[in-house]
């Protein structure tokens, strides 16, 4: 019967509130804690939350500090809840002061409002995806280039000359990114079209 632990935030740059539900979690008594830094709109690409899932036993509790940091699908999240509970797990969630027991039928009004958390988790993340695209349609209209910068060619070239000189310059693809300034991923994408 142990208290694990799961985390999550979207993106790299978010690495304080990672933090800081790790403590949160550490402070709520888990003992381990499983994170990453992966969307949560879907649980396709979450290898995380499927490793938590799996490491969990009959007994034990998941401790999530909010709702979303779960899922932030209302179908997700249902999906998640039920099959943790079937497999006789509970789930905690820190900031909404709620718990799911897998033991025992969980009352009408809290189920209620987890649902509409759920939703408005779901809204709060549907509304970031209308904003972002109607920022990126208007920024077209005006002209603005979308993506990443083109790349520099004549930097290209020289990461790719450095390496294939890396058994006399003993250069990682990693130093040859700092030096050019070109992406490792780049790299890599110009190696595989000179290959095929």
């Amino acid at each position: 019967m142990a208290l694990i632990g799961y985390a999550r935030v979207s993106t790299i740059g978010q690495e304080n509130g990672l933090e800081t539900q790790k403590q949160l979690l550490k402070e709520a008594g888990c003992k381990k804690i499983f994170f990453e830094k992966v969307t949560g709109t879907s649980t396709i690409k979450r290898n995380e939350l499927k490793e938590v899932i799996e490491f969990l036993e009959n007994g034990d509790t998941l401790v999530v500090t909010k709702i979303d940091r779960l899922a932030r699908s209302i179908i997700d999240l249902n999906k998640i809840v039920k099959e943790l509970n079937d497999k006789g797990v509970n789930i905690r969630f820190l900031k909404e002061n709620m718990e799911f027991n897998a033991d025992k039928n969980n009352n009408s009004l809290q189920n209620l409002l987890f649902n509409i958390l759920g939703s408005f988790a779901q809204f709060e993340r549907d509304i970031i995806v209308e904003r972002t695209e109607e920022g990126r349609a208007r920024a077209k209209k005006q002209g603005k280039h979308m993506g990443r910068p083109a790349q520099d060619k004549k930097a290209i070239q020289k990461a790719l000359k450095l390496y294939d000189d890396r058994k006399t310059n003993e250069m990682s693809v990693n130093d040859i990114s700092k030096i050019t300034g070109v992406p490792r991923s780049t790299i890599y994408a110009e190696l595989k079209k000179i290959q095929e």
